[in-house]
Parts: C-alpha cells; sequence; structure tokens
C-alpha cells in the first residue's frame, strides 16, 4: 500500500536542501542523518523518517497507465556506439498508427524508473512517439530501485552515457513512425543532457532541460534547437549556473524562453516525491507540450 504522500512544506528547507546534496553524490547518507537531526523538532519526525519519506513511491506516478487506449508501448533496442552490443528504451507510440514527432525523455541521475517511464507515456498520449533511453543498460538496466540506480549511473562514463543518448536521438530520428522532427527533455542530469544533445546535435528541433547542469560558455554557439529552460526557484545549487549561460545565450543569439518557479524545489516535477510541486509541475508540462506542438509539428 503506497504510503501518506506528505508535501515539500512538511519539511524544513534545510532538511530538502541536504537531501538534495544526498540524492546527487555531494554527502552519504550518515552526513544527512546527522544534517537532518538538528530539525527532526520542527519536521515532527526522526531523521531516518524524514529520509524515508523523501524517497519516491512509485505507486503515485501514474498519471497514463501502460493500458490506456491512446497508446501502445514495447521496449526496444537500439545500436551503442560503444561497441558493448545494444542499449535498451522504452517506446511508446500514439494508438492511431501513423508518423508522429519524437520526443527523446531523459531520465534523472538513476536510470529508467517508474516516473520516467510514465513521462514517456504522457508524451505518446499527446501524439508524439516518445521513446525513453535507460543509461543503465550496460550494467543490466534500471534496478528496481532509485539508491541502487544511482550508485550504478554513477559506476558509468559520461562521456560514453552522452554518446548513447546521441545514438538514442539518432534512432529516434530515423524511426520508420517518426517524421524524422525530434525534440529532447529531461529531468536533473537528464536535463542537462538535453543541452547536450542540443549542443552535439544541430538536427535536433528543440530542447526542454528540467533543472538541469547547464553547458559551458564556449558550447553555446553550437546549439541550433530553440529552448525552454525550467527551474525551481529554491533550487540555488543548479539555478547559479544560470546566470553565465544566459549571457552565453544572449551573446550569441539563441532563441530561448527561461521559466522560473517560485517557491518550487528541484526535482519539483517529480510526483513521486514530497518535493513534486503540482501547480508548477502542471504549468511546466502544459508549456512542454505546447513547445514540442510549436516546434515538432
Amino acid at each position: 500500500m503506497a504510503r501518506r504522500r506528505l508535501k515539500a512544506s512538511d519539511f524544513p528547507q534545510e532538511v530538502l536542501s541536504l537531501f538534495d546534496k544526498y540524492v546527487h553524490g555531494f554527502i552519504d547518507r550518515r552526513s544527512f542523518l546527522d544534517g537532518a537531526a538538528r530539525f527532526t523538532a520542527a519536521a515532527g519526525m526522526t531523521a531516518a523518517a524524514m529520509l524515508e519519506a523523501l524517497r519516491p513511491e512509485y505507486a503515485w506516478a501514474r498519471e497514463v497507465e501502460p493500458d490506456d487506449p491512446r497508446i501502445l508501448q514495447e521496449y526496444v533496442e537500439y545500436p551503442s556506439p560503444q561497441g558493448s552490443g545494444t542499449m535498451r528504451g522504452y517506446l511508446v507510440r500514439p494508438a492511431g498508427g501513423g508518423v508522429a514527432p519524437g520526443v527523446l525523455v531523459i531520465h534523472e541521475n538513476r536510470g529508467l524508473n517508474p516516473y520516467i517511464e510514465d513521462v514517456v507515456r504522457r508524451f505518446g498520449a499527446a501524439g508524439f512517439l516518445a521513446f525513453g533511453p535507460d543509461a543503465l543498460t550496460p550494467l543490466g538496466g534500471y534496478p528496481g530501485n532509485d539508491d541502487e540506480g544511482r550508485e550504478m549511473q554513477s559506476r558509468l562514463d559520461r562521456d560514453a552515457m552522452t554518446q548513447d543518448f546521441v545514438a538514442g536521438a539518432e534512432f529516434l530520428m530515423a524511426h520508420p513512425e517518426c517524421t524524422g522532427r525530434v525534440g529532447a527533455v529531461g529531468f536533473c542530469f537528464g536535463g542537462g543532457m538535453a543541452v547536450t544533445l542540443a549542443v552535439r546535435l544541430p538536427t535536433l528541433a528543440a530542447a526542454v532541460p528540467f533543472y538541469g547542469r547547464q553547458p559551458a560558455a564556449e558550447d553555446v554557439p553550437r546549439i541550433q534547437a530553440p529552448l525552454l529552460i525550467h527551474y525551481g526557484g529554491l533550487d540555488e545549487r543548479v539555478n547559479a549556473g544560470w546566470p553565465a549561460f544566459r549571457d552565453a545565450l544572449e551573446a550569441n543569439g539563441k532563441a530561448y524562453t527561461m521559466h522560473m518557479y517560485e517557491g518550487a524545489n528541484h526535482g519539483f516535477h517529480n510526483d513521486t516525491t514530497p518535493r513534486y510541486d503540482a501547480e508548477a509541475a502542471r504549468l511546466a508540462q502544459d508549456r512542454t507540450m505546447a513547445f514540442f506542438n510549436e516546434h515538432l509539428r
């Protein structure tokens, strides 16, 4: 049975910041517990209980059910440029058939988990050929829990992962049911990767990073795709890189729109954790759908 759903406001902001550092590998579990222990009275729960409450609950990630009549789903393989065989991903197509523009959905730093699979289905249900590669394929794929998934992804070489996501975008562009126009959307690690694909692939038609790491200023001139950028107002770690990115985009005349969601944390779109902000997530998702409809159709 799914646990009781808490909100970000149920936790001191300092605890949410500690959790962000924990899930991104800047501190270990012991450091999180030690830091959170200072706020047990304010939160009304122990540090261990806070950590458990902040973990994802995937029973909540079902905006579009796998058997939704609007979609057809399957797991497919595509060639890896690493010489390590094939990569695996989740492909969702509109049930009506025909060709459709493509959306590459790039996961966070923990593999192709149920939340990301649901996001893939959302784009499929909206009439896109949606594809979510699993960067953990060389290690056996997403293991079924995020803690192990994060550890596995930390062992992968970032350049190799980038090449595999580039290959995933090219696979989607060449798919017989794709119009050839493909956009990329990503979350956290995937947000940074979405912009990296815009740097690496001049044929990418659009990119939407959610709270992702910004590229180096010297890479910005290579971006051809229009960008729709989403940030959480409380996400100080990621937002620190925005001014330099903005300046580079402006200096090079790049097409972009940035939305800052005040009061929202890093990970606000992920509806499986208390950091989820329903209002900000819905608005960002609606804006993303409209952006892809504008630039991919």
